[in-house]
């Protein structure tokens, strides 16, 4: 039978700030979304206070002040680094892992002996070498896994790790919601409950046939798999995207051209890093810039428009180039701009790219060539240390982040210090 794992830090972003800063242990913390806006990220003591997930910072200013709540601005290089930190650990323990989020992994553990000892101290190695605090559920599929990992997560007394294994699973699974179970979300489970379904216990007792006719294949891989028939295989590689963002609301509205070119030139650089980071290119790039949708008395106005590539690409140079073209024809004067982004479409694997008689494999070389040094400068050195001039210094108009605490680990400039003191 097979043994999955999934592995689920605890509170992240709240943990990752903890582990470069101890005396915030026990203290209630919280993490705030892009430009400072709500709370995407909440320590169990936060929790306790009724703060709530999503809620915008400003209408719970006064318990966050009246508590001594530690607030941080998101830090996403180092979340990300982190993350990378906690994966490469991980992936030491099973033959073969798939990386569902930032912050949760599956682990195949099939025919491994003793999975609950091996998930205890994959648990005490990640905390170890990395600091961060993780949940591990076992189960014969990965929805039961999944279920397993959020019951360690609640209850202190399974000690971090639950395995489903010589358990009462249909115990369990009566005492979690059916809005609850990976793959059902808010509006299945509404009609779910409309047909008299309240727990996971009470979907996985349906008949097939009422959850294929209702819910497609999809709802049916998910009623096997609570009846612990594995149906979904593990990743080992994600399937290339079809497309690639990269998008910020401004720190403040932007009313000038120059402005706008650094902000789109700055994503359409974003964009063609994570493409490269995917080993894909893209044939196409839509561009969007909008005013805010909330602010009266103000005229609004939201545009885009898409251009192709004159062959596929993963080069900045010409995905900024093109971005600036097309910006510059949608951009209207007069108006409070909030926010930007472009969108890289025609996504396909570079290795599989159909060659264009009409480009030049010299130019290609080079220009890939010149994508390599700065990828791996930036990756070595830290990020944006080569960057494009069109992408701005100063960047007025970036994202407002006033609470970041120091990207620890990604700049030289911010590694923490550590000073000797002589004694008396």
């Amino acid at each position: 039978m097979p043994t999955f794992a999934l592995v689920d830090c605890n509170n992240f972003y709240v943990s990752c700030e903890r582990v470069f800063c101890p005396a915030l242990a026990n203290r209630p913390v919280v993490v705030l979304s892009n430009n400072d806006g709500c709370i995407v990220a909440r320590s169990p003591e936060a929790k306790a206070l009724g703060i709530g997930m999503g809620q915008p910072a400003f209408q719970c200013a006064d318990v966050l002040r009246a508590h001594d709540v530690a607030v941080f601005s998101s830090n996403y290089a180092l979340y990300g680094d982190m993350s990378a930190r906690v994966m490469d650990t991980l992936a030491g323990f099973a033959p073969a892992m798939e990386m569902y989020s930032i912050d949760e992994a599956f682990l195949d553990l099939t025919g491994l002996a003793d999975a609950a000892g091996l998930a205890r101290r994959m648990r005490d190695t990640v905390r170890r070498w990395t600091g961060i605090p993780v949940s591990v559920g076992l189960g014969p599929t990965k929805t039961l896994a999944k279920i397993a990992n959020r019951l360690a997560k609640k209850d202190p007394a399974h000690g971090g790790v639950l395995d489903l294994a010589g358990r009462d699973v249909e115990g369990l699974l009566e005492g979690v919601d059916v809005e609850d179970v990976w793959g059902i979300g808010r509006r299945r489970a509404a009609m779910l409950r409309g047909a008299g379904v309240r727990s996971a216990l009470d979907f996985a007792r349906l008949p097939r046939e009422f959850v294929r006719r209702r819910m497609t294949v999809t709802g049916l891989h998910t009623l096997l798999e609570l009846q612990g028939v594995s149906c979904l295989d593990m990743e080992q590689a994600p399937a290339p995207p079809r497309s690639v963002m990269s998008s910020r609301s401004f720190g403040r509205p932007v009313t000038e051209i120059g402005e706008m070119r650094e902000a789109v030139a700055f994503h359409a650089a974003r964009a063609a890093e994570r493409l490269r980071a995917r080993g894909c290119v893209a044939a196409g790039i839509q561009v969007f810039v909008q005013t805010s949708r909330f602010a009266s008395g103000q005229a609004g106005h939201a545009a885009s428009e898409c251009a192709a590539f004159f062959a596929p690409t993963a080069g900045s140079p010409e995905i900024i180039r093109l971005g600036l073209r097309v910006v510059e024809r949608i951009f209207r004067p007069g108006f409070r701009y909030t926010k930007a982004g472009v969108l890289l479409g025609g996504v396909e694997p570079a290795a599989s790219q159909q060659a264009s008689l009409l480009e030049s494999p010299r130019d290609t070389a080079r220009s890939r060539a010149l994508m390599r040094v700065v990828d791996g400068v930036n990756a070595r050195h830290g990020r944006d240390v080569l960057t494009f001039a069109a992408t701005g210094v100063a960047r007025p108009w970036r994202m407002r982040q006033d609470r970041r605490s120091p990207r620890y680990t990604t700049a030289w400039d911010e590694i923490p210090v550590v000073r000797a003191v002589r004694a008396g």
